[in-house]
């Protein structure tokens, strides 16, 4: 907690009382546009993942496969 005070204090003399509320305000838009963005990339990817499985075609190989040369085991 003391850092965080001590980092306040050091932008208030950088920046001024007037242009702390710009600043702030401006950090806040970007770190919205920049959540916006990794919900958009993330949107993207899971819908690229649903229609690659969609598109792969269903097989019916058995789980386990049997050496060659040797008859499947019957239960």
């Amino acid at each position: 907690m003391p850092e965080m005070v001590m980092i306040f204090v050091i932008i208030l003399l950088l920046f001024g009382a007037k242009k702390l509320p710009e600043l702030a305000r401006g950090i806040g838009k970007s770190m919205g546009e920049f959540k916006k963005a990794r919900d958009d990339f993330e949107r993207e990817i899971t819908q690229a993942e649903t229609d690659v499985r969609i598109k792969e075609p269903v097989t019916k190989e058995p789980a386990i496969k049997e050496p060659a040369g040797k008859e499947p085991r019957e239960s």
